[in-house]
């Protein structure tokens, strides 16, 4: 059972409490602004004159915590003991049991909570599980409500910000921190997604290192979020992406990006959010760095997913893995999503009938559903990998393919290789070297150069043009090694995809 939906978590809670539903789950990592929230709200709920609201931890037993009544009962640490006494108390009231999902395994515990749940009638009695993760057994799921707590709203992220500052100005005696107020602005805006306790904690270490808060301040608080976020440890963070300038080709891309970069950003509010797009095409032509480019002009971190992390030899691990995974690039937003090699990891193969579809289904549901600002850049190699649903229009924006460069293209790569490794390469130069290596990727035009630095670098000569292409003329790129596939796969993108170049 699921509790409603409603605009205002604390009215949300107070009328679920109100309801005297037996049983409650609540799933929160900041523990004490969830008790804050229960107490206050089992305060303003409507129960039966007399109720209380009780706390029971393994570690301090059971505290009344609407009023002052003394110490914890220690009597009652045990869980079995705790529960006889729910179950023989007169006393309505709100029990909230702190981190019990490992009792949950013992069918006795189960049994006495049931107990105490289904007497209901008899006695007003409300248990409130709290932990970061709690599942249920059957007989006691279809008599549990759940409530998700909000994370802190704007208002209450400017609040807590406030409140780090007029701490830390009592700690210096009334000097003022220096405050940029646009990175501050922008500040506020990252911290969404985060608890009450760790967003505190993110603000608290960027003012107490220099007693200000300016841009610089913005990336290490990026890196921090990220930080807590993923627990799984699925999602790689890169704030320093590249740029389109980086790239030779892919202009069809980058003009189709750009056109809606304002729709991303919400500068263009009447205009809906771009919501990702699939890049196919021929190993090393660019599609890894096209996903850091797209970063780069929507001016927003990127996250790298290693769906492969997600699986786990647990039954229903794997699907929590994915869930956690795609709720913190939610709270990372605004972001870029990169799943490099997405065939590998969604395959439409018959032999998972498991994890692999219940998978693949809830990245679908999530896919469609999602009202995040998250753009999705998926790579793929293989298309006769992917499951058909997932590249059907709705999934993704637009399915692009990545060829092989042309000869323009080829030179612009060789010139931008050979610049960044200080290579003396002229445009003629750069332009001949581009007519000796058709069907090179771009990958492999920049392993010629790396090649022909180690080459000159063992002969204690100076790299150039003609060392250059010695080392092309010594190389059989993929298109050829592998001319079948990559035959295959041209031939499939054409009239089904549009040209990224």
């Amino acid at each position: 059972m699921q509790s409603a939906a409603t605009t205002d978590p604390h009215a949300e809670l107070q009328a679920l409490l109100s309801s005297r539903v037996a049983l409650i789950t609540v799933e929160s990592r900041d523990e004490t602004r969830t008790l804050a929230l229960l107490r206050d709200a089992g305060m303003h709920a409507r129960r039966p004159p007399g109720s209380g609201v009780f706390v029971w931890s393994a570690t301090e037993g059971l505290t009344r915590i609407d009023r002052d009544m003394g110490g914890p009962q220690r009597h009652l640490i045990e869980p079995g003991p705790m529960l006889r006494h729910l179950r023989a108390t007169p006393m309505a009231g709100i029990y909230i049991l702190l981190d019990f999902h490992p009792y949950l395994s013992d069918p006795v515990h189960v049994r006495m909570l049931k107990d105490v749940v289904q007497d209901q009638a008899a006695v007003a009695r409300t248990v409130v599980l709290v932990s970061h993760e709690i599942t249920l057994p059957p007989e006691l799921a279809s008599l549990a409500a759940r409530f998700q707590p909000s994370l802190p709203s704007a208002n209450e992220r400017r609040m807590i910000v406030t409140r780090v500052f007029d701490e830390w100005q009592r700690q210096h005696r009334g000097r003022a921190p220096k405050i940029d107020r646009d990175a501050l602005a922008r500040v506020v805006d990252n911290l969404a997604g985060l608890s009450a306790a760790d967003a505190e904690r993110l603000v608290r270490r960027a003012l107490y290192d220099d007693g200000a808060i300016t841009a610089d301040d913005l990336r290490r608080i990026q890196a921090g979020k990220y930080e807590l976020l993923n627990r799984n440890g699925t999602l790689d963070f890169e704030p320093d992406t590249a740029r389109f300038a980086d790239i030779g080709g892919l202009a069809a891309l980058r003009r189709w990006v750009e056109t809606r970069k304002a729709a991303f950003d919400g500068s263009a509010p009447g205009l809906d959010a771009p919501r990702g797009v699939l890049l196919l095409g021929v190993q090393g032509c660019g599609k890894s760095l096209a996903a850091r480019a797209i970063a780069g002009i929507f001016g927003v971190p990127l996250l790298r997913f290693d769906f492969g992390a997600l699986y786990s030899k647990w039954q229903g691990e794997s699907e929590q893995n994915l869930r956690e995974t795609l709720a913190a690039a939610d709270a990372l937003a605004p972001c870029v999503l990169w799943i490099d090699e997405i065939e590998k990891a969604l395959s439409a193969g018959d032999g998972d009938s498991g994890s692999g579809k219940r998978l693949l289904g809830a990245f679908l549901t999530w896919l469609a559903e999602r009202r995040s600002a998250v753009f999705i850049v998926a790579t793929a190699n293989d298309v006769s990998a992917l499951p058909p649903e997932l590249i059907r229009k709705g999934r993704f924006d637009e399915l692009f393919f990545v060829d092989l460069p042309d000869a323009a293209t080829r030179a612009m790569i060789l010139g931008i290789h050979a610049h960044k490794r200080k290579v003396p390469l002229t445009t003629e130069e750069a332009r001949q070297l581009a007519t000796e290596c058709a069907d090179f990727s771009g990958a492999e035009l920049e392993q010629a150069i790396v090649a022909a630095l180690y080459t000159t670098h063992a002969q204690g000569t100076h790299p150039d043009a003609a060392a250059i292409a010695r080392e092309i003329r010594a190389t059989r790129p993929l298109a050829v090694v592998m001319a079948e596939q990559v035959a295959a796969l041209r031939a499939w993108a054409r009239g089904r995809t549009v040209p990224a170049d």
